[in-house]
This record gives C-alpha cells, sequence and structure tokens, in this order.
C-alpha cells in the first residue's frame, strides 16, 4: 500500500468531510492515507512547499501553489452570503479602523485576503491564531479581529458587536458565494490517480452528507465544545452541496476573487483555474 498523505484541520467541518475516509466507510485502491490534522494556515504553509499529496488550503493561497497543485472540484468551504466576521469589544465603523489593530487568523487565509479588500484604510494587521482572537479582543490587546470557525456562531454570546460579515459584503457586491477554503491535490500523482483520489474525496463528502447524524458523532470530537446544535449549524454552514462539487458557479467566483485580488495588487497575478472534476 502506499501512504497519501492528506491535511485538513482539526475542525467539525474538516472532519465530517473526512469521517467516511477515516473510518474506512470509503477507501482508496492501493493507497494507505496518512492524515495530517493541523490548523489551516498550518496547512497553507505546508501546500507552499508542495510538502503534502492533498491537502485542505485557503482559497486566497492557490495562486502560490497553482503550478504544484489542482484544484478538486470537491471539498470547497463555500459560504454564501456568510463568512469571516469582522468583529470588536464595541460598535466602531469601518472609517473609524484607520491606524486600528486588527487580530487576523493567517497570513494567507481567505480571511485576511477579504479584509483587505472591504477594509481600504491602513491598519496594522497582527497575525494570530483563529482560536485566541475573541480573547485578544476581550483583554484590549488588539482593537478588532476577523474570526473564522466555529467563532462565528459563537461570537455574539460572548458579548461582541459585528463590524462587517466579509462574506455577505462579498455577496452584496458580486452576487456569487464566497470560496473561503479548497481540497487541492499534488500534480506528481499523475492524471490517473488524481482522478482516483477525487472522486473517493467525493464519495466520503456524500456519504456524511446522507449520514448526517453517524457523521456528527464523528466530527463534534473536533468541535471544540461545541453543543450539538451548534456544531451541526456550523457544518451545513461549510460542508453542502457547494462541497460537494462547485460546480460553474464556485469555478467563476474563484475567478473573481482572484482578478479582484489581483486588481488590488493582494496576489501577483489570477492563476490558472486547473480543477479536477467530479461525475
Amino acid at each position: 500500500m502506499k501512504k497519501l498523505s492528506v491535511g485538513h484541520s482539526p475542525d467539525a467541518d474538516d472532519a465530517f468531510m473526512f469521517f467516511a475516509l477515516a473510518k474506512g466507510k470509503v477507501s482508496i485502491e492501493d493507497y494507505e492515507i496518512d492524515h495530517v490534522m493541523q490548523d489551516i494556515e498550518n496547512l497553507n504553509q505546508r501546500a507552499l512547499t508542495g510538502e503534502l499529496d492533498v491537502s485542505a488550503i485557503s482559497a486566497a493561497v492557490y495562486p502560490q501553489v497553482a503550478e504544484t497543485y489542482r484544484v478538486m472540484a470537491c471539498g470547497a468551504s463555500v459560504g454564501r452570503n456568510y463568512g469571516p466576521l469582522l468583529i470588536a469589544k464595541k460598535a466602531i465603523s469601518l472609517d473609524e479602523l484607520e491606524g486600528k489593530t486588527i487580530g487576523v487568523p493567517g497570513t494567507h487565509t481567505t480571511a485576511n485576503l477579504l479584509l483587505n479588500l472591504y477594509v481600504t484604510d491602513p491598519f496594522e494587521s497582527k497575525m494570530m491564531h483563529f482560536d485566541t482572537i475573541m480573547d485578544a479582543i476581550a483583554k484590549g490587546d488588539i482593537d478588532a479581529g476577523v474570526i473564522i470557525h466555529e467563532g462565528q456562531l459563537t461570537w455574539e454570546r460572548s458579548g461582541f458587536t459585528k463590524i462587517l460579515d466579509l462574506g455577505k459584503a462579498w455577496t452584496q457586491d458580486t452576487h456569487l458565494p464566497i470560496p473561503l477554503g479548497l481540497d487541492v491535490i499534488h500534480r506528481r500523482l499523475g492524471e490517473e490517480n488524481i482522478q482516483m483520489i477525487t472522486e473517493a474525496f467525493e464519495k466520503s463528502i456524500r456519504y456524511a452528507l446522507e449520514h448526517e447524524d453517524e457523521a456528527i458523532d464523528y466530527a463534534i470530537q473536533f468541535g471544540r465544545g461545541l453543543d450539538r446544535d451548534t456544531c451541526r449549524r456550523f457544518v451545513r454552514m461549510y460542508v453542502n452541496d457547494d462541497t460537494e462539487n462547485m460546480g460553474e458557479e464556485g469555478r467563476v467566483a474563484l475567478q473573481t476573487l482572484y482578478a479582484r485580488a489581483s486588481g488590488r495588487g493582494l496576489v501577483s497575478s489570477p492563476p490558472s483555474l486547473d480543477i479536477v472534476g467530479v461525475k
């Protein structure tokens, strides 16, 4: 059996997607999966070196790894009128963020890219682990922060104020969903293996969607204290029909994201989108 290194985050949505592969409900012929669990910014860094065979990455980093990896049509985390949230301890307008310190969950995250697309006045970015941002706001160490993952569902109960839903701003602006995360596969695996592995990943996602309770039982272990209902809400936000197959709308959304980022000088140039389709 050949080893297939697969990087994904230790979060409920990724765990839900990979449940069937992790538990042998779906297998990949001739391959044994070596699961590498790290937060998304570490996976972005590893993708820059081309280390892993398959990996979850931020959509924002793909222009830098496009020569090494192809995009899987399945596995994308897509927000439809929602996404990363810019929050603060008290009400503050976008104009008042000039010169302020904003906590960001990683240089290469799509959250950071969206922040720079929609907050145009100069501010100071402070790169932080995603699960420390709300505490830092509460302590006054930073003026505002961009929250991702389950923080998108728990921020309000902690008494924070929303400045901007970056995903909603994107959808209102472009009338498109926002692709936040992608699954990518290394070109060195060859066309036949790439197609086979991609189709197995799509089967894993479909299995989870069709056996939601079973997959939630597994995913909740990675929910960092979320109750079952909140875990289910979070998973449904980012594992859905778009995740099974991003389709043409997903492709257009990615092209639009990269074109806008390039126009603002946030990425060097839009990459050629090489997407591995699923049946």
